[in-house]
């Protein structure tokens, strides 16, 4: 077992709360019960690494959705950097152990290549996963400060990069992992489905698109 832990920052899957962009053309039961599927997959492939801890920093209630094994934590702070600090930060002073951490826009996501980002952050300072969408999928930190992430713009094309260019200016030693893409829109939807055919989230989208009432 991996002298980690893995946080997955998440929002609780309330319809007109979550995945608001995939509306149109899904509804927004339609948009939430994606994301609740995004997130079942998530966090069951967290819960399947090789980690000390898991960690949930959720912004909302915790459901039927979330597995056993999970401390579950506020989020703090408003814009985005200032939640993922916060969660870095609870994280780590709370379990004194490297973080990685998640979203739960990749469904598509193994054990496997999580347990890679571990052991990763065993030998290098940082551990980073670019997104398709220009941003970032996972960051792991070994030693995690909230000036790492504070200030940079989240949200954009050019997200990633800029948070890359925060870690490298701080002198850290960091690894790379392959690129995934986030399910932000509906054609991620449909891309990272076909790419997980086997996933919650892609059964949850198969029941969409023949129509048939859940």
């Amino acid at each position: 077992m991996s002298a980690a832990q893995i946080v997955v920052i998440a929002k609780e899957p309330v319809p007109g709360r979550v995945k608001t962009r995939l509306t149109p053309p899904f509804t927004p039961a339609q948009a939430a019960g994606l994301a609740e599927a995004a997130l079942r997959d998530t966090l069951h492939a967290v819960a399947a690494t090789r980690v000390r801890r898991r960690v949930l920093a959720l912004e909302g209630l915790p459901g039927a959705w979330l597995p056993d094994g999970f401390t579950v934590i506020p989020q703090r702070g408003d814009g985005l950097d200032q939640r993922l600090a916060a969660a870095f930060h609870d994280a780590h002073r709370l379990y004194r152990l490297p973080v990685v951490l998640i979203g739960m826009d990749t469904p598509q996501v193994t054990p496997e290549l999580l347990d890679t980002a571990v052991t990763l952050l065993a030998a290098h300072d940082a551990v980073y996963g670019p997104a398709a969408d220009g941003g970032f999928w996972l960051l792991g930190l070994r030693r995690p400060a909230p000036s790492l992430l504070l200030g940079v713009a989240m949200s954009r094309l050019t997200t990633g990069a800029a948070q890359l260019r925060r870690l490298r200016e701080a002198g850290l030693d960091v690894a790379h992992l392959p690129e995934l893409a986030d399910v932000d829109v509906a054609s991620d939807a449909f891309h990272v489905a076909a790419q997980a055919p086997g996933s919650r989230f892609a059964e949850a989208l198969a029941v969409i698109e023949a129509g048939v009432p859940r």
